[in-house]
Order: C-alpha cells, then structure tokens, then sequence
C-alpha cells in the first residue's frame, strides 16, 4: 500500500492469504514488511483469524492484535494506524467473494 504514487517503496506491505470455508476461515497466513527493520509473520492475526468467520469484526479484531503491542520510533508513528487499515483491507480483498 502507498498513499502516493510518487514513492519507489511501500510504507507499509501486507501479504496474506486466508482459506475459507463456508463463511469460516480454517487457515491464514500474514506477513508485513515495511514497518520494522525487517519483514515479520503476524502470527497475531493468524490467531485472532483461524476460526472465526470471514467479516469485518474479524478483520478489524486481528489488525487490532498485530498493531498491540507496537513500538514505533519518533518519526513513523504514522504507521500503525497505516497498517491496521492496509491489514483490513488486504483481508477484505483476499476474501473478495467469499463472503
């Protein structure tokens, strides 16, 4: 995700991939780049997400967990709010039509 198109890099990256079934997630897997010095699995979200249902309140409850405990530094606090819309909106378009 970028908030302008004039950036070389993203400021915050989600890759994830959610398999489900019937309405239910049975499995995810999530890693974010950008917002640490080197990229990491949100084993968070994975959690919050595997078993429970497909829908917004999932979404919003796992971007809430990742983003927890977050340290940021002086000038890129900017990016936890960044990375729990970029997390919600990554697993809205994974699961595009699942619903």
């Amino acid at each position: 995700m970028r908030d302008r198109a004039s950036y070389d890099f993203a400021l915050v990256s989600v890759a994830a991939a959610l398999d489900v079934q019937d309405g239910q997630i049975t499995d995810a897997r999530i890693a974010l780049g950008g917002v640490g010095t080197k990229p990491w699995k949100a084993t968070e979200a994975e959690r919050v997400l595997i078993g429970s249902p497909a829908n917004a309140s999932t979404y919003e409850a796992a971007a809430l967990a990742t983003i927890h405990d977050a340290k940021p530094q002086q000038y890129n606090h900017f990016k936890v709010e960044l990375l729990r819309r970029t997390l919600v909106q990554a697993f809205f378009q994974v699961t595009e039509g699942e619903q």
